[in-house]
């Protein structure tokens, strides 16, 4: 009788276990809306609020995107007719600016479903960029298989590296490493100052600070602070570096 009831027991707790499909975690609630960069108007979907699954960061627009997106309007001369490769792209708003004034960019994001609006941003503006070559990759930081299908398309590698606001959690700081040996990588392609990588740091926690400036160093590179780029953005303190190999 006692094996019986446990039996029973059991059987209503399993039934009280509720199962819960991914999409329960995803916000898909993408709402149109406007960025202003200098004289630079863009209109981009994307969330407003974070979705629950925190590897879904790239839905939102992060302080750091619009610290590279202030900086790059205001030195658009660097841009002016080049290749650009973007880790963590999100939902596009710093490529989507480049595509103004390059000739090649490529958006790369890890999350298939950040993908999706991704691709959706690039649909968005493709007829106001008609010169520039868009497209949308998958990229897993120290993905070599990932990396090495980008450069079967683009051998020759780019003018440009960006990197804004890739550093949101503070357990991805496991993930510098692999982002650095993807960074050499392109860099060695086009070789010593032929290729730089810009990155719009926002500092928000000293490990990911210093684990930033020791992973630039041990893959030889030299981490740059751009002048007059320091300031607080959104309650926290960001910067642009411009790295380039030794």
């Amino acid at each position: 009788m006692g094996s019986e009831s446990e039996k029973g027991r059991e059987e209503e707790e399993e039934e009280d276990i509720v199962c819960l499909d991914e999409s329960f975690f995803v916000n898909d609630d993408y709402q149109l809306t406007t960025f202003t960069f200098g004289s630079n108007v863009l209109e981009l979907y994307c969330l407003q609020s974070a979705s629950t699954d925190f590897d879904l960061t790239g839905q939102l627009v992060w302080p750091g995107a619009m610290l590279m997106n202030g900086y790059l309007s205001d030195n658009a001369d660097i841009l002016q007719g080049c290749s650009v490769l973007e880790f963590g792209s999100g939902v596009g708003i710093t490529g989507v600016l480049c595509s103004k004034f390059c000739r090649k960019v490529v958006f790369t994001d890890h999350n298939d479903e950040v993908l999706k609006i991704l691709k959706k941003n690039i649909e968005l503006h493709e007829h106001s960029s008609p010169s520039a070559e868009l497209e949308a990759a998958k990229l897993e930081w120290g993905n070599t298989d990932h990396l090495g299908e980008i450069l079967q398309k683009h051998s020759d590698g780019f003018d440009l590296i960006l990197g804004a606001d890739i550093y949101i959690l503070l357990c991805s700081q496991s993930s510098v490493p692999l982002l650095f040996d993807s960074v050499e990588q392109l860099l060695r392609i086009r070789g010593h100052g032929n290729c730089k990588f810009v990155l719009a740091y926002v500092s928000r926690a000293r490990q990911m600070d210093s684990a930033i400036l020791k992973e630039g160093s041990q893959h030889g590179m030299l981490m740059n602070e751009v002048p007059g780029t320091r300031c607080t953005v959104g309650n926290l303190e960001g910067v642009i570096f411009e790295i380039t190999l030794i």
